[in-house]
């Protein structure tokens, strides 16, 4: 999760937040290296009263200066078009959860199971024991197998909504009256915190969502624990 004084972004919990982060990289170095580029020469025009009569109406630096931005849009867009792929492909769910957004909280249905749903509130600070995160920690958290391709279907109740956990590289609008589709895999065992993403109302920043990761075997005995308790 984030911590203060934080400049990048949190750990990636995901294959796909793993490509975001590679591709930030690859975007940040290419901006670099074009706006040290553009400060030398401004530095330069700034600080010389020479001038060269053969660069001020040059043909090939025309070119250069046509052909090379086209060449670095193609080095960032390649990439790009390939996470964006990669975000929207969702190949044999082991689990689909249907994460439906309210004012002010989330409610969760795991749709493989017949009575298995909850809704997710944020836990007032007062309640909070040692160890828990303020408004960030919820009364139930969404527990999903680690390991496993988990779809989630997102829609809102009321107004809009947005389910995103950035560790997981998960970002996606609430909209009433649509149901959108996003995937993850977490790859290891841990507890992962989001928030929603939408101005959705006074209580906007009180709609944490967490997400736990668990062994199969584990997350088996939790949702048998839940059905017992409905």
């Amino acid at each position: 999760m984030a911590h203060p004084t934080q400049l990048g972004f949190q750990d990636a919990a995901s294959p796909v937040m793993e490509e975001l982060l590679h591709f930030h990289d690859h975007a940040l170095m290419i901006v670099f290296l074009i706006s040290t580029l553009v400060l030398y020469i401004i530095i330069a025009m700034v600080s010389t009263k020479l001038t060269n009569k053969y660069i001020l109406d040059s043909q090939e630096i025309e070119i250069v200066w046509t052909v090379l931005p086209a060449v670095i849009l193609v080095l960032i867009a390649l990439p790009s078009l390939r996470i964006l792929y990669l975000m929207d492909e969702i190949n044999d769910p082991h689990l689909t959860i249907k994460a439906m957004g309210h004012q002010w909280y989330w409610s969760y249905e795991y749709t493989d199971y017949e009575d298995l749903g909850f809704d997710s509130y944020m836990i007032p600070t007062q309640d909070l024991v040692p160890g828990q995160f303020r408004l960030l920690e919820t009364d139930h958290r969404m527990v999903v197998p680690m390991e496993s391709p988990i779809r989630i279907l997102v829609s809102a109740e009321d107004v809009l909504h947005s389910w995103a956990v950035p560790s997981l590289g998960v970002k996606m609008d609430a909209v009433p009256g649509r149901l959108n589709q996003t995937a993850f895999i977490a790859p290891r065992p841990g507890v992962f915190y989001g928030q929603c993403s939408e101005i959705c109302g006074a209580n906007h920043s009180f709609m944490p969502i967490v997400v736990e990761a668990a062994p199969l075997e584990h997350f088996e005995n939790w949702s048998s624990l839940m059905l017992e308790d409905a």
